[in-house]
């Protein structure tokens, strides 16, 4: 069976790739796409021929929210999103999807949710996958929003030593090609094993705000704002960050009420 992956994180591609690869080594990953413009395209051109069975869905995508898909193609396959206990869950069971999955994405998990694709998928076409119960979503939407356990520390590696780093002590998170780091507040650099999808489901939001795909910052990381064309901001990080640091458009609203409160 033929599988598309919609997910704008290099490394979460390449761990999902893998953990399919691991559950379930008859699946085929026909594609990868990004944005909702790449997946548009791609499903139109494979509506035909090779079209995925299923479909593994991030919900926020570089370019916007994945249910944009929905208005602008119609999509036969049957969904797994990839999310967290948020205002998106309910939206998320209004289209074709079995089931979501949250990040960071764990191996039985995904057996679970195979398991039950493939059990409906025995009793007729993916098209005709019955309604999920609702209460039930419900009731897990609830306990999803017991106060959350945020992280504390993080466990990092210093030459042979390892140090456990409060997250007070750092400043901003980024990613830099394949790898996630942080720097603390005393300009030291850290290596972190967590996608930046991890890292902002893990941090309070409180105090940690994620700006774009590539960066997580804190209240008193941010030196300078400036406008930026497009309608975005350009950040002025401290310590110094040498890449941009620019607030995305969609976010420039929500970015100023975080840094206001």
């Amino acid at each position: 069976m033929n599988v598309l992956i919609v997910e704008d994180e290099d490394l979460a591609v390449r761990k999902l790739q893998k953990l399919v690869a691991e559950v379930d080594p008859t699946l085929s990953i026909a594609g990868v796409t990004a944005s909702i413009e790449d997946t548009v395209d791609w499903l139109e051109k494979h509506q035909t021929t090779n079209a995925p069975d299923l479909i593994f869905m991030d919900i926020e995508l570089a370019d916007g929210q994945s249910f944009e898909i929905f208005e602008r193609v119609n999509v036969q396959s049957t969904v797994i999103f990839t999310t967290s206990y948020d205002e998106y869950a309910l939206q998320a069971f209004k289209v074709n999807s079995i089931d979501y999955l949250l990040k960071p994405i764990q191996k039985e998990d995904l057996q679970r949710s195979l398991k039950k694709f493939r059990d409906l998928r025995g009793n007729g076409p993916a098209a005709e996958t019955p309604a999920l119960n609702l209460d039930k979503l419900l009731r897990e939407l609830q306990l999803g929003q017991q106060p959350k356990d945020y992280r504390k520390r993080f466990l990092v590696r210093q030459g042979q030593r390892l140090l456990s780093v409060e997250t007070s002590e750092i400043s901003y998170f980024f990613t830099d090609e394949r790898f996630s780091f942080f720097r603390t507040h005393n300009n030291q650099k850290f290596l972190v094993d967590y996608t930046l999808d991890e890292l902002a489901d893990s941090l309070d939001p409180s105090n940690f705000y994620r700006i774009n795909r590539s960066v997580i910052v804190t209240h008193r990381s941010v030196d300078q704002m400036q406008p930026y064309f497009g309608n975005r901001l350009a950040l002025t990080l401290r310590p110094g960050f040498d890449k941009e640091a620019i607030v995305s458009r969609e976010k420039v609203t929500e970015f100023k009420k975080w840094m206001g409160k």
